[in-house]
């Protein structure tokens, strides 16, 4: 193979960031991982492990259930007209 046609792949951010703890209070955190629907996204699509999966996971449960983080997005909602 030669040298000039191998592809670089531009290493990705981790998208959780050492400092940042998983939280149901840290809403700017978990908004990066609720769909326009407001689902759940895969662990697959963002880049976690099991374990910070898991975590996200329950945060987002006990966020819309203390009512920090609605349902639905926000965002959604608005563009929408009723």
């Amino acid at each position: 193979m030669n040298k000039s046609k191998r592809s670089f792949f531009r290493r990705r951010l981790p998208p959780i960031r050492s400092g940042e703890t998983i939280n149901y209070r840290n809403i700017s955190l978990l908004r990066r991982f609720i769909s326009e629907q407001g689902k759940i996204l895969s662990r697959r699509i963002n880049r976690l492990t099991s374990k910070q999966q898991r975590l996200i996971t329950v945060a987002i449960k006990r966020a819309r259930i203390s009512a920090p983080s609605p349902f639905l997005n926000s965002e959604s909602r608005s563009s929408t007209n009723y």
